[in-house]
């Protein structure tokens, strides 16, 4: 499959306006359990820009698998299956409750790799988040397409499970359907993998509703909010290693760890066999 026409792509950019309202960091405290949130009044909580700048595609531009149909900002990529891989942002400034935003985004790279398990296309982006004062957030952003369920396909079986940290704090989650919809209404992300199980068995080829990457994500920050004493983030980098699912708890973790003089936190999530399903790296702020 040739797809070097993607990378056409390639420095391609887009901008859009929001504001960062108070409405959904309140359904995100309720989302991740909280009567008091750990993070300051009057500020969004990081990784809490995610649920600005949402996709407004109308219904009739709305795809099979509930993602708005491929093309425009984002390269056209024929493989069906659109997955969060990972990310690196830096948290440069607070993002005041109503502050206007400007999203600035550029395409930095298109790759296609040819696997085991088939073609796959990798594409990073570069978000800067800027408020009245300046940039506030710069997150690069990975996404991976990858090709259609063959029939029979099965989650890999769990490999040898990987030694990592005796954790500092460790918080076990009970995914449900309740849990992935009300996140996905706050992201307004239509992607049925999320809240369809019939179309993750018989077409994705999955067995239970996937955890959002994202969610997970704001799991392993939420985990170090609860835990840190205030102390605040000035990087975040994360990786999804295999998908986590309804069917069964996974557990969260985190370790404190110092490297090259700056305050490390190591974060990563268990699937229910033990296998890691996220790795995540905080920086912790002077």
């Amino acid at each position: 499959m040739s797809l070097d026409h993607l990378k056409d792509w390639v420095g391609g950019v887009e901008q859009q306006a929001d504001s960062a309202t108070a409405a959904p960091l309140a359904g995100l405290a309720a989302t991740l359990d909280h009567d008091t949130p750990p993070w300051p009044a009057g500020e969004v909580p990081p990784l809490g820009h995610w649920l600005y700048f949402l996709p407004r595609a109308p219904q009739h531009a709305i795809a099979e698998d509930g993602h708005p149909h491929k093309g425009g900002f984002l390269p056209p990529v024929p493989l069906p299956r659109r997955m969060w891989a990972g990310g690196d942002l830096r948290f440069l400034a607070p993002i005041p409750v109503g502050a206007s935003l400007r999203r600035t985004s550029t395409i930095e790279s298109v790759e296609h790799k040819a696997g085991r398990s088939g073609d796959m296309v990798f594409v990073k982006v570069l978000h800067e988040i800027a408020t009245e004062a300046g940039v506030a957030v710069r997150e690069r952003h990975d996404i991976v397409y990858r090709e259609a369920a063959k029939p029979g396909e099965a989650v890999p079986p769990p490999a040898a499970a990987e030694a990592m940290p005796a954790p500092d704090w460790s918080r076990t989650v009970t995914p449900d359907p309740v849990l992935l919809f009300r996140y996905s209404a706050l992201t307004f992300n239509g992607h049925r993998i999320h809240y369809d199980r019939p179309y993750c068995r018989e077409v994705e080829g999955y067995p239970g509703l996937i955890v959002h990457g994202p969610l997970t994500a704001t799991l392993l920050m939420d985990l170090f909010l609860r835990n840190a004493g205030g102390r605040r983030p000035a990087g975040f980098r994360f990786r999804a290693r295999r998908p986590l699912f309804d069917t069964r708890p996974f557990t969260l973790h985190a370790a404190r760890r110092a490297g090259d003089g700056e305050e490390m936190v190591e974060a990563w999530a268990l699937d229910p066999d033990g296998q890691v399903a996220m790795t995540a790296e905080i920086l912790v702020a002077p």
